[in-house]
């Protein structure tokens, strides 16, 4: 009887580590599509590639500056919109956009990821060198990992 009390024992405990660890790599899994789609949003806003920016953003998107009150994805699209222009034009150029110190949090289907950007930019008239703490919102829907909101503050 003991011995089969203590075989009961060892698979249960066996199966309580082996759930873990599933556990575990599904939200490792997760953690690492989510960094894939963190990087193809970044290079996309870096680049003014709005078909990708509005496939990684929800219908719903509220966009949050330190300057500024929220606003909603349409808004945030008229801005993008231009910054595209002066990307495709020249007379805004990219150097650098860099998301470091990047913390994920998985909750369930949302995401919770902070950071700094580091931003370079230059235009005919100077090069700008910026960095912001970023907190952004993202939602597992079934196309896959989106950003439903954003907000930063700018680092002094």
């Amino acid at each position: 009887m003991k011995k089969t009390q203590l075989i009961v024992v060892l698979a249960l405990f066996l199966a309580i580590f082996a759930c873990r660890d599933s556990q575990t790599e599904n939200k490792n899994a997760r953690t690492h599509g989510l960094q894939e789609t963190l990087s193809a949003f970044n290079d996309a806003f870096k680049a003014g590639d709005l078909t990708t920016l509005d496939s990684l953003t929800t219908e719903n998107y509220i966009h949050t500056n330190g300057s500024s009150k929220a606003f909603d994805k349409a808004s945030w699209f008229a801005y993008l919109e231009k910054r595209t222009a002066q990307l495709k034009s020249g007379e805004l150029e990219v150097l650098t956009y860099e998301l470091n110190d990047t913390v994920i949090k998985i909750h369930d289907d949302t995401a919770i990821v902070t950071g700094s950007i580091t931003v370079v930019t230059k235009d005919s008239a100077e090069t700008k060198e910026n960095q912001f703490r970023i907190t952004n919102i993202w939602v597992k829907e079934s196309e896959g990992w989106k950003r439903a909101g954003f907000h930063d503050g700018k680092i002094e």
